[in-house]
């Protein structure tokens, strides 16, 4: 693609004006790829190198459609799960909390009434940068359901909808629950080696990269974490999914953007019905709008402002990532559009991406849809 692309031309001065030290951009229109480039480079540290279309970059919170959502959607199209079983018949250490009556249709809406977000890693500590001995995954695993369990309720489930990341780390331990692998080991297996998204999974925390991914890989650098006392590379940036072994419901997925098409690409035909891997009912059921909410299952919707532009359909979903990652599939033209990015390297305080992802996919609808 031409340097002097319009598209091109925006990511480079994404790059030069701090938004990222570099992105991968993939649009996707029926179904067949119009724009695949990288610019910039992967880190801002000394001989660093380019971003590359095979970089990997913690996708953030698009674990939660990409992965979790996902792996919901299998469970009931595969009869192991339905949307309103409560979530305290399938975890018995929530049975007696406020919100085992909270259903899985719930915690992927955000509905269930749980709290956004608890600072639950502040709980353990670190020896040299690592988890003391005796705070095994297996202790730590426990005391965060634990923790959830007894979460006092921002409301009752069903009552508002409120974005929660415990709600997604819940539905982690159900899918785990239900299918007896964790949940990384579930999607590689049912998702995304099926799907040929080979590049997608998640890194765990404990020293060991799993499967599919070599000690040389070329992944993107997070931010120069205090917490850690160290730059976050090749781990997840998410401090409590770093507690959770980096494989969790509501973050933890490391992935190229050809990867992240792989999924998007399936949900896409399962919307249409053109294809067998997905429940076109079922697809539908879940990128569809809860009543009073912009969110769907798993998906956002576009509701203005929104990082979407303002461009796409009112059929559009889509997801973003804290760590400066973004999916957004419009199905009335079949526009696929995945962005990529580190913005919180160095440094989490950097919000310039809140401005430019509404720009940019107004420029791809520009560029690739018009007024078609």
């Amino acid at each position: 693609m031409s340097r002097s692309h319009p598209i091109t031309h925006a990511l480079r001065a994404g790059v030069q004006e701090g938004v990222f030290p570099g992105a991968v951009l993939l649009v996707r229109l029926h179904n067949t790829i119009l724009y695949h480039e990288a610019v910039g480079l992967a880190s801002s540290l000394p001989a660093a190198t380019a971003a590359r279309l095979n970089t990997l970059y913690d996708l953030a919170s698009l674990t939660k459609p990409l992965a979790t959502a996902t792996a919901i959607l299998c469970l009931v199209q595969d009869g192991l799960a339905h949307l309103d079983q409560p979530v305290g018949s399938i975890l018995p250490t929530l049975m007696t909390s406020s919100v085992s009556e909270a259903t899985i249709r719930d915690l992927l809406g955000h509905r269930s009434g749980l709290p956004a977000w608890r600072p639950y890693f502040k709980q353990f500590g670190f020896q040299e940068g690592k988890w003391r001995e005796q705070d095994s995954l297996e202790k730590r695993r426990e005391f965060v359901l634990h923790k959830i369990c007894h979460e006092p309720l921002e409301d009752q489930p069903r009552d508002q909808t409120l974005y929660s990341d415990l709600g997604f780390m819940l539905l982690g331990f159900v899918i785990e629950s239900k299918t007896n692998q964790s949940l990384g080991r579930y999607c590689k297996e049912r998702i995304f080696d099926p799907l040929s998204a080979k590049s997608l999974s998640f890194l765990q925390s404990e020293g060991e990269v799993s499967p599919g991914h070599g000690a040389s890989c070329d992944i993107a650098p997070t931010e120069q974490d205090p917490w850690r006392g160290r730059l976050a590379q090749g781990e997840v940036h998410d401090e409590n999914a770093y507690l959770l072994g980096g494989i969790a419901g509501h973050a933890g997925l490391f992935g190229t953007a050809g990867a992240v098409a792989a999924i998007t690409g399936a949900w896409l035909g399962g919307y249409w019905g053109r294809n067998a891997f997905f429940d076109q009912n079922l697809v539908n059921e879940f990128v569809a709008k809860q009543p009073g909410s912009s969110w769907a299952l798993g998906w956002d919707t576009p509701s203005l402002p929104s990082s979407s532009g303002t461009r796409l359909s009112q059929s559009a979903f889509g997801h973003l990532g804290f760590t400066g990652t973004s999916v957004w599939i419009d199905p009335i033209p079949e526009l696929e559009v995945i962005l990529l990015s580190n913005r919180v390297h160095p440094t989490r305080d950097n919000n310039k991406i809140k401005d430019f992802r509404p720009m940019i996919h107004d420029l791809v609808y520009q560029e690739f849809v018009g007024n078609g």
